[in-house]
């Protein structure tokens, strides 16, 4: 009986110490020994810390261990004491110190130290998952959990870049490095409503489409060079653009005049279909190409009046032996009449008519010759401008300086003076009858051509066009392109008038 009571006593002591040993030392750590409060807390689920090596020793039968002795357990034990089989017992005993005994731990890592700020490891003991038990590493991972980011204080850049701003017309944008400088002469002074004013207007818009990088620079008449000088200095490259009509260059090219103003000729309407969509725009860029120079339509204004005379006009007789200001191919047409005409710049009107010079004048619309200030010496002005019935502007560019240019500049050009052209038709229709007034109550008496004199103007258009084709072939071409489409235009142009 004594000898069974101690083998008892002794396998409870050693039951007991290789528990401690195998599972409750392991789990404790430094801070578990300092705070005795924390212990294991059975049938907790698991919470997931910061992520954290623990090393543990292996476990050959966990569940046996941490079971609680039952009854079934406490009548084995009593059956030591009986002492029936003493033998029996010891094997019993060694059977079970050699089952319980744990095996020799491996070394245990070195855990690395946490960073300055991370947080202090969890103190708590951690359940270890029923698939991490069935694998009995030696080394368990906690996953830490997930943690949201703190916003950050730097202000977000927008996806997509915001346009440019457009600056006012005194604050144009700062050149960049890469800026194309262009000098652009000027036929008409830019105090002048529409014709200088489209030409400055151009100056801006271009400066602006580009956002710097392509100026065109407006330099008044006479700046650079004489204004009848400038097809020249374009095509010799001396100045890289100039603003103009093309019927100042009848001399050089007489088919131009037929791309400025028509006697007769189309409206404003007609006028730009035929350019664009019949023909003429091809036979613009091949005649002046050919001399060195691209040209772009850059203007248009509506119809002009007839003119300024000293004395009235009654029939066919007065306008013989008159010394008039005339431009384009209405100035061929009232030579057919006795007319002697003379091409004379804007500035040079006023001191014309002052000298004697002349005794007429035709200029443009009533907002333009009312800047002029004709109205203070002459007061017979003459209705309707049958010379020009739309006048179109252009842009002169050095061909080897376009062809250079990238193909955005050229597009950004030619987008300018397309606005250039609804700009100066529309404006050109909405100033006049403001000016109108103005005139007469100036003493201007407007008065309109006799039927008897329009009759003999159109007869003398149609001769001086037979002899301009017999003379030019190029006059020949687009003359006839231009009477082929208005033929066709007919039908158009009669369903739609009311």
């Amino acid at each position: 009986m004594v000898r069974n009571a101690i083998i008892g006593i002794v396998i409870g002591l050693v039951i007991g110490v290789v528990v401690g040993a195998t599972v409750v030392a392991p789990r404790l750590n430094q801070a578990d020994r300092k705070n005795p409060a924390i212990g294991i807390i059975a049938n907790k689920p698991p919470r997931y810390e910061k992520s954290v090596e623990v090393a543990l020793a292996p476990l050959k039968k966990p569940k046996e261990v941490l079971q609680p002795l039952t009854s079934e357990n406490e009548d084995k034990d009593n059956s030591l004491d009986t002492g029936k089989d003493g033998d029996k017992t010891a094997e019993v005993a060694e059977t079970i110190l050699a089952e319980t005994e744990p095996e020799k731990p491996k070394a245990k890592p070195e855990l690395a130290e946490p960073a300055a700020k991370a947080p202090p490891l969890t103190t708590e003991v951690v359940e270890v998952p029923p698939s991490i038990k069935k694998q009995t590493p030696s080394v368990v991972e906690i996953p830490a959990p997930i943690e949201a980011l703190p916003p950050k204080t730097e202000s977000l850049k927008p996806i997509v870049s915001l346009p440019p701003i457009i600056p006012p017309h005194d604050h144009p944008p700062i050149p960049g490095p890469t800026t194309i400088h262009w000098k652009m002469a000027s036929a008409y002074a830019s105090s002048l409503p529409q014709l200088g004013t489209l030409a400055k207007k151009l100056d801006r818009d271009i400066w602006r489409v580009s956002d710097g990088l392509l100026e065109i620079k407006f330099h008044e008449p006479g700046a650079l060079v004489p204004p009848l000088e400038m097809f020249d200095a374009v095509r010799a490259g001396v100045i890289d653009a100039a603003f103009s009509s093309p019927g100042f260059w009848s001399n050089k090219l007489p088919a131009l005049q037929l791309f400025a103003a028509v006697p007769f000729g189309p409206s404003a309407e007609e006028f730009l279909a035929w350019i664009y969509f019949g023909g003429g725009q091809e036979l613009f860029n091949e005649i002046y190409n050919a001399n060195g120079i691209h040209s772009i339509f850059c203007g248009l204004i509506a119809p002009e009046a007839a003119g300024w005379f000293r004395r009235r006009i009654r029939t066919i007789e007065d306008m013989k032996g008159l010394k008039m200001r005339f431009f384009g191919l209405g100035a061929k047409v009232v030579r057919k009449l006795g007319v002697i005409t003379s091409q004379l710049t804007s500035g040079n009107i006023y001191m014309a008519f002052e000298s004697g010079e002349i005794d007429a004048a035709e200029f443009s619309m009533p907002a333009i010759d009312l800047k002029l200030g004709l109205h203070r010496m002459i007061k017979n002005y003459y209705f309707p401008g049958w010379h020009q019935p739309s006048t179109l502007f252009e842009l002169m560019i050095n061909l080897k300086k376009w062809e250079t240019l990238p193909t955005s500049a050229k597009a950004q050009i030619e987008a300018v003076c397309g606005d250039n052209i609804r700009h100066g038709l529309a404006e050109g229709s909405a100033v006049q009858f403001k000016a109108l007034k103005i005139l007469q109550n100036e003493g201007v008496v407007i008065r309109r051509w006799p039927g008897e004199i329009l009759d003999a103007l159109k007869s003398a258009w149609v001769q001086v066009a037979k002899d301009e084709a017999k003379a030019d072939r190029d006059f020949k071409r687009v003359w006839q392109s231009l009477s082929a489409f208005r033929e066709n235009y007919a039908i158009w142009r009669e369903l739609s008038s009311p």
